[in-house]
């Protein structure tokens, strides 16, 4: 039995079945299936091979869910003149493939800011900044996301702590308010205008779980670490326009579909964000399957949590099931939470963004309601806490499914606890390689070799390890992070602390069957076997075989969700065309 069996289970409809055992019997009431897949290398990660092999050639299905799932002599038994039939060519399907923690309103809003994760230099994004400003009226904001000051080739100047200050900016925009977010979404960095429209100035003070960074004479720089980034974000608050909601998800949706992703899983949104998700759901118009974290704060989920629990809404494209809080910052913007000072910080050991008094209510009123409990927690110290805290909360409860969000600097004492109290660790390979070049400057090469983004140790120690990106924290192709996974190969070509790899099956389990049951889907998704969704992603290239260095170049030819073709290869002619 392989790793995590125990955990899958069956849970076809019996009007599924049932349509198979009457094909299987010669009976005649099998329908014809909408789509037939066949002439493939089908990996169904099935774990009952006298049910489904391993592998196929191809799969039937009928109203959204698999129907068949076999050799293509019994598939094309199940094509009729209207079923859709796709010949993958010798290619490669898999199941439909899961973001296992992003930020799916971030990553639509991000395509229509300034880009600003290509940028080798502070004056470069600058000079991004007054190119908008020129068709821009004065007073509108300018807006950016992606920037990281420990990727650029040489240091701003000046700067304090390796961070810019705002007066070449400011000098480039005086009549716009701007605010860059950086690249993990942990700080952002404001202009004058801005910083004078929140109200910030030598005399306020730093928030509780944040930083204004000041120069010597304790002068606003303009960076605003972890939660001071809210004092100028939150002057953007808006009640959400309907056209721009539809706007938003669409473009989120049509980056998810076109790199394979068939569900999303949201780590924190807004009641008034899911309200709108739902209505979408309802009407039969979110382009790909949801599984939303709450992001609020506890007086608003005492108050609303028990109206928004909902299982497969819209036919199976909208769930609510989880609260999302954080713990503490980002490595990047040394607010990650550490049990010693940083390696290049050492007057920080980073920051406990929200307090334990209220991360413990939070999980009272995730056990009140149901609700899974997902903590953002990046530091060893951050780790640590959220540990105690679920073990304490839980008292032996291992089937509750709570989940560590990003889990990547972790004490060697705390590795086996995540097994041993049923604790996800929902991880995003990609941030590993693509952090890895300058992570030993912030932990050291010590801390870094024992603690970093370790889950070969975790998968070792019998803990559920998930994938994702992120996104827009990272680009949300799962590719990369597959990549990622079993390769730890930095963009420099070095590898990061190799021995923690992935084996391909792991890390294509990570991305589906694994993701599934961390959301407890894995009755519905994340395999391909009769009875569930039929959820598929088809490949160019099989990266379960291919030489390493080849994975990165693999395209996504067919993004399948509930039976229907919601992306195709612009190589691909759909059905009609020509």
């Amino acid at each position: 039995m392989s790793r995590g069996s125990s955990r899958v289970k069956s849970g076809a409809p019996l009007a599924a079945l049932g349509l198979l055992v009457l094909a299987s019997c010669g009976g005649e009431a099998q329908r014809e299936a909408d789509l037939v897949l066949l002439g493939g290398r089908v990996v169904t990660l099935s774990e009952d091979a006298e049910r489904t092999p391993g592998e196929a050639d191809g799969l039937a299905a009928v109203d959204g869910r698999i129907v068949f799932v076999g050799a293509d002599e019994g598939v094309r038994s199940w094509i009729g003149p209207d079923t859709e039939v796709l010949d993958l060519g010798g290619r490669l399907a898999v199941p439909g493939l899961i973001e296992g923690h992003g930020h799916f309103w971030g990553l639509g809003e991000s395509k229509l800011q300034l880009a600003l994760e290509s940028a080798a230099s502070w004056d470069e994004i600058v000079a991004q900044v007054a190119e908008a400003v020129q068709g821009t009226p004065p007073g509108t904001w300018i807006l950016g996301r992606g920037w990281h000051q420990s990727k650029w080739s040489q240091p701003p100047m000046p700067s304090v702590q390796g961070l810019p200050v705002h007066a070449g900016l400011s000098a480039v925009s005086p009549r716009h308010p701007v605010l860059l977010t950086h690249a993990s979404g942990h700080m952002a960095f404001a202009n004058e205008r801005a910083l004078a429209l929140a109200g910030i100035d030598a005399a306020t003070p730093d928030p509780a779980g944040g930083t204004i960074v000041r120069d010597g004479d304790g002068q606003p720089t303009g960076a605003l670490r972890e939660t001071a980034e809210n004092l100028v974000a939150a002057l953007r608050d808006e009640t959400l326009e309907w056209n721009h909601v539809r706007r938003v998800v669409n473009i989120a949706a049509e980056e998810c579909l076109a790199k394979g992703i068939t569900s999303f899983q949201d780590a924190g949104s807004s009641f008034e964000l899911i309200d709108a998700y739902r209505q979408m759901a309802d009407e039969g118009s979110l382009p790909l399957r949801l599984w939303v974290m709450v992001g609020e704060g506890n007086e608003s989920l005492a108050e609303s949590l028990s109206r928004y629990r909902m299982i497969d809404r819209g036919d199976g494209f909208l769930t609510v099931r989880a609260i999302k809080r954080s713990i503490d910052g980002a490595l990047g913007s040394h607010g990650a939470w550490l049990l010693e000072p940083y390696e290049d910080m050492p007057e920080s050991s980073g920051l406990n963004t929200t307090s334990l008094e209220v991360m413990k209510e939070t999980a009272r009123l995730a056990l009140e309601h149901d609700f899974q409990l997902c903590v953002h927690a990046i530091g060893d110290r951050a780790n640590r806490e959220t540990l105690d805290l679920f073990e304490q909360a839980l008292a032996g409860d291992r089937d509750r499914r709570w989940r560590v969000e990003h889990a990547q600097h972790l004490h060697p004492d705390d590795i086996p606890r995540f097994a041993g109290l049923g604790v996800i660790a929902s991880m995003q390979a990609v941030h590993c390689t693509s952090d890895g070049p300058w992570v030993p400057d912030r932990l050291g090469e010590g801390r870094t070799a024992e603690g970093a983004y370790v889950w070969r140790k975790l998968i070792d120690s019998g803990a559920v390890v998930t994938n994702g990106t992120d996104a827009p924290v990272e680009d949300v192709d799962p590719i990369a992070s597959f990549h990622a996974a079993v390769s730890r190969r930095m963009a420099n070509g070095e590898l990061f602390e190799p021995h923690q790899r992935m084996t391909r099956e792991e890390a294509l389990r990570s991305y589906t069957l694994d993701a599934a049951y961390s959301a407890f889907e894995e009755d519905r998704k994340g395999s391909l076997e009769v009875g569930k969704l039929a959820d598929v992603t088809v490949l160019s290239r099989d990266i379960m075989t291919v030489p390493e260095e080849e994975i990165p170049g693999t395209e996504v030819v067919y993004t399948i969700v509930g039976g229907r073709v919601a992306y195709r290869h612009p190589s691909i002619a759909a059905p009609g065309d020509g």
